[in-house]
């Protein structure tokens, strides 16, 4: 679950940091960027923990909540990744 709710409150971050950037609040933007690297880094934290098990053979099973979760995970780094640049956008074209 940790890979679902970080990813998710990730990506709800970054859509902030979107949504303040079109307002020119860069500040807000920037710091929910940040915000956002944090969730990220919780959620990476709790698959590095998965990982690890399978690696000392502690085999989890594969389910739909485990294939779910790694989707949400990777959809949030692509956000994530993707709303940096539109923050980047809208500060350029504010220039």
């Amino acid at each position: 679950m940790g890979l679902i709710v970080n990813g998710g409150n990730a990506k709800s971050s970054a859509f902030e940091a979107i949504k303040a950037a079109k307002t020119g609040d860069f500040d807000k933007a920037d710091a929910k960027l940040k915000e956002a690297d944090d969730f990220l880094i919780e959620a990476h934290n709790s698959q590095t923990a998965m990982l690890t098990e399978e690696a000392k053979g502690n085999h989890a099973k594969v389910t739909l909540l485990t294939v779910h979760s790694q989707d949400h995970l990777m959809n949030a780094i692509t956000f994530r990744d993707l709303a940096g640049e539109i923050v980047d956008l809208y500060k350029r074209l504010a220039k």
